[in-house]
């Protein structure tokens, strides 16, 4: 088999991760060859070879003796000219970038079928946890009912020490800055948007469908007040940034990011810190759970090292579901129920409920239990982004089976 000489883009965290990683891995048969940079002066703390480093994407396009790609770039329109340059030129490429992956799926795999070139992108999605490929070949079949896990190690790290620490949600956070499991501006992970981008990537090797990351609705934890942490603690439950895409017909499926408030017995109760769990339920096998770091140099290296050893065998996505016939067809025309805590937003009026079950008011915190569309979430975003609003969901689905 071939040797894989490879053409790094990007060598920060991650980079110089995968660096460490190739280099150490007796049986890969693989080896860096050249590394692109933004910055040639910026000090490392990984050092490498004279002349390894480039700031010239040609320098590695142009060198026939390189035969894969290797992209960890932090920004997602770098991200895609490399991605796509390579693919067009025959080159296969091995991504982590969830941003670019989520938002140009359908153009990446016609490419990958015009050019022969294989995208492998694992890393995207839950860092070292193989959902993508076991997706792909052990579920590579219509009795999938659901995929539904923590896909975010910052945001489960700060409620991790919320419940399990009885860390005030300020004081979380500031800690998880200062140990890199947060950046020093979190709102990407803190507002759901990283889950949601794993999670489109994630529902087209589950169902074989494409659903624009704006058209899902994503609600995340930044407005969490410490009325929510007590009541949640009350009810002897904790509250996870949950990612889901479920099955509720033959023919429709639904999915959303959204806090949750998860009981004590289900797999992701007890997936804490900056891990991430991935729950698979299916029509004959019931339930099946994956656990794993999520996030992190090492973890995201470990699974690019998974999939540039998996392309030295030829392997590459074949996206057989999406061929499937009788694929189901995405809807928000579904009824969830929803805690919504607010300050001064007047939610129980505003909020088109379909039914109300519970509601409670004081000085310093109001409450509102009811039952309302998804859609009608969707069509109110801009009245949940209030600072004083904050919801959770409550689990509805597949109760029957969770005895």
């Amino acid at each position: 088999m071939k040797e894989i000489r490879i053409g790094l883009f990007g060598f920060g965290t991650v980079g110089q991760s995968v660096y460490k990683v190739i280099s150490g891995a007796r049986n890969a048969h693989a080896s860096i060859a050249r590394i692109c940079v933004r910055n040639l002066a910026k000090p490392r703390e990984t050092e490498v070879p004279d002349g390894i480093l480039t700031d010239n994407a040609d320098d590695i396009f142009d060198d026939p003796s390189i035969n894969l790609i290797v992209e960890v770039v932090d920004d997602a329109a770098a991200s895609y000219r490399i991605v796509t340059r390579a693919l067009r030129k025959g080159l296969p490429v091995v991504s982590g970038s969830k941003t670019m992956i989520a938002a140009h799926l359908p153009e990446l795999i016609e490419l990958q079928q015009q050019t022969g070139a294989a995208l492998l992108y694992d890393a995207s999605s839950c860092g070292s946890i193989p959902v993508i490929r076991n997706l792909e070949e052990y579920y590579d079949n219509d009795l999938l009912l659901e995929v539904k896990g923590i896909l975010n190690g910052s945001s489960n790290y700060i409620l991790s020490r919320v419940f399990d620490h009885n860390e005030p949600y300020g004081e979380a956070l500031d800690k998880a800055r200062r140990l890199g499991f947060a950046e020093s501006d979190p709102t990407f992970d803190l507002s759901g948007q990283d889950s949601l981008f794993k999670l489109v990537i994630i529902t087209v090797h589950a169902l074989g469908v494409y659903v624009n990351p704006a058209d899902v609705f994503t609600f995340g934890i930044s407005n969490i007040h410490d009325a929510d942490i007590l009541y949640a603690r009350e009810k002897g439950m904790k509250i996870k940034l949950v990612a889901q895409v479920v099955k509720i017909a033959d023919d429709r499926f639904t999915m959303f990011v959204m806090p949750e408030f998860v009981a004590p017995g289900k797999y992701i109760y007890s997936v804490d810190n900056e891990y991430n769990g991935v729950v698979i339920r299916g029509e004959c096998y019931d339930r099946q759970f994956m656990f794993g770091k999520g996030a992190g140099g090492m973890p995201t290296a470990s699974s690019i090292l998974s999939d540039v050893m998996a392309r030295r065998y030829g392997y590459r996505y074949e996206y057989k579901k999406m061929s499937y016939s009788g694929l189901p067809a995405y809807t928000t025309d579904v009824s969830l129920r929803i805690y919504a805590h607010y300050l001064d937003t007047d939610i129980p009026s505003l909020l088109p409920f379909t039914r109300i079950r519970e509601s409670f008011k004081s000085e310093n915190a109001n409450y509102v239990i009811g039952d309302i569309l998804l859609s009608d979430l969707i069509a109110n975003r801009a009245l949940l982004d209030a600072p004083d609003v904050f919801i959770a969901d409550f689990p509805m689905f597949f109760l029957d089976r969770d005895d």
